[in-house]
């Protein structure tokens, strides 16, 4: 599974709304951090496809999915588990500290 392109605020809607882990990328295409950022995720998702969806979500198109999970910097990346907000990330962070947070909620280690 390759990383989810949120073009409709209802498809994320949905996706938390079911079981599972996922991550989401909030953030926008101007934003430096956020570009870098993508190269991670996409690793992250090529480690973790089994147990974790991860999903883009473009704060410039869908700003009132930004609103509704308290986005104040961009990127933002908030893992979700079952629907519920379990971890909030502000600004870019090791590739490790993502690791360490899909980790705790999804069970999995990544294939290394």
């Amino acid at each position: 599974m390759a990383i989810l392109e949120v073009e409709k605020a209802d498809s994320l809607r949905s996706k938390l709304s079911g079981e599972g882990v996922v991550l989401v990328d909030y953030g926008a295409p101007w934003c430096p951090p956020c570009k870098v950022l993508l190269p991670l995720l996409e690793e992250l998702d090529g480690e973790y496809r089994e147990e974790v969806t991860i999903a883009k979500v473009n704060c410039d198109n869908l700003p009132e999915l930004a609103s509704e999970a308290k986005v104040m910097g961009l990127p933002t990346v908030i893992v979700y588990k079952d629907g519920q907000p379990m971890e909030k990330l502000v600004g870019l962070q090791p590739k490790a500290v993502y690791q360490g947070v899909l980790n705790k909620y999804s069970g999995a280690k990544a294939n290394h």
